[in-house]
């Protein structure tokens, strides 16, 4: 199979065990609504040593047309999962996840929640506000979502926080 980079291995690597960590993982993912085979691509590059594949390099290892990988990579580039870099001398992109990818996602769509509550503060209105079945419903809904943007802003300042600690004490 051709590697995108040579690797040396610290320990040896289960290829078996790992492929149906990717699968169950990738279901996972699919269960709670992400795209199956865009979930199986970023699960694959999260287990690969390699810092980046091609789209050949991730249709082998997933046993799917390159087609297939096309169309998951495209999705998980708009999502923030993976970026493509050019391989210089070569027609092949690469692709790779970005530093942080799963802090730099969240941090990226953040913002929805308070577009979403600000969109609902208006449907509120138009439902006759807050004292109407409807109203009631939305304005719960606005509070939900104005409580998880908060929370999630704390909770990746924490882990911000937590990282920088971990990343001193291994100097």
């Amino acid at each position: 199979m051709l590697m995108s980079d040579e690797v040396d291995a610290v320990a040896p690597r289960d290829e078996d065990a790992v492929r149906r960590s990717v699968e169950h993982m990738a279901m996972m993912l699919a269960d709670m609504g992400f795209p199956r085979m865009p979930s199986r691509v970023l699960m694959t590059m999260m287990s690969a040593e390699e810092t980046s594949l091609t789209a050949g390099d991730l249709a082998d290892r997933l046993s799917v047309s390159p087609a297939a990988i096309s169309g998951a990579v495209r999705y998980l580039m708009q999502m923030g999962f993976v970026v493509r870099e050019p391989a210089p001398g070569s027609r092949r992109d690469h692709y790779r996840l970005p530093d942080e990818p799963w802090y730099g996602v969240t941090t990226a769509k953040r913002g929805f929640y308070g577009q979403f509550s600000d969109e609902a503060e208006g449907v509120i209105d138009a439902a006759g506000g807050e004292d109407t079945v409807a109203g009631r419903r939305l304005a719960d809904m606005r509070d939900f979502f104005l409580f998880v943007q908060d929370q999630v802003g704390s909770a990746l300042a924490r882990w911000q926080e937590q990282r920088q600690q971990g990343r001193s004490a291994r100097r």
